[in-house]
């Protein structure tokens, strides 16, 4: 694991541009055959974390969830959904890139109002994007950093929000269709839910434009 004091070199940089507020923004859920891609963004308030920060997919549950309460605690943080019906209309990647302005719109609203109606906050506002692309009509600069969620503290806090998220959402959604195993796979491709989709049919959470949804 890359020692937290290393996953600031990302917001150092902007730091020294003379931008104040660095949101790390990152999504869960691009590859699942059903529910909705969430993407989580985050604006560090503290850096000194107790708990373990890291790219969600190299931690545990257990770990995740301890990270996700330290996380609120030390940061705005900003929630944005695109259910699987936008999905199959605007695609993955654009359903993706909309999840992740409307975390940013939600972390902004949750900020002091005397700081984000401040006539020179657009202008000190950085965006640190997990990915290569990223489209957006936000009036902020961004970076795309590929692998972000392991090279950027910000980035790896917000992968973890939005994998909490979507996993607890997953898990109501077995609840509602026990016959997936929504709350072991979270709605990806394994060969479990494969077969579970051929033999009972799709579900009103699955991606109808996904291969391998019927």
């Amino acid at each position: 694991m890359v020692p937290q004091s290393d996953l600031l070199h990302y917001e150092t940089q902007a730091k020294n541009k003379g931008l104040r507020f660095i949101f790390g923004v990152d999504e869960a859920g691009r590859g699942p055959l059903a529910g909705p891609v969430v993407a989580a963004a985050v604006c560090l308030r503290q850096s000194d974390f107790k708990n373990p920060i890291n790219d969600s997919k190299k931690m545990t549950a257990k770990a995740r969830e301890k990270a996700f309460h330290e996380i609120f605690e030390k940061a705005y943080v900003g929630i944005g959904i695109m259910s699987e019906k936008t999905i199959d209309i605007v695609n993955i990647l654009n359903a993706s890139h909309l999840a992740m302005d409307m975390a940013v719109k939600e972390l902004i609203h949750g900020m002091p109002k005397e700081t984000v109606s401040h006539d020179a906050f657009c202008g000190q506002v950085m965006l640190l994007i997990d990915g290569n692309i990223f489209r957006t009509r936000l009036p902020y600069q961004y970076q795309v950093i590929i692998g972000g969620d392991g090279k950027s503290l910000s980035i790896a806090c917000a992968s973890i929000i939005a994998k909490v998220y979507r996993d607890r959402i997953l898990g109501v959604y077995d609840k509602i269709f026990p016959q997936y195993g929504f709350a072991k796979h979270k709605g990806y491709p394994t060969k479990d839910h494969q077969l579970a989709v051929k033999k009972h049919g799709s579900s009103i959470i699955h991606r109808k434009t996904f291969r391998g949804v019927l």
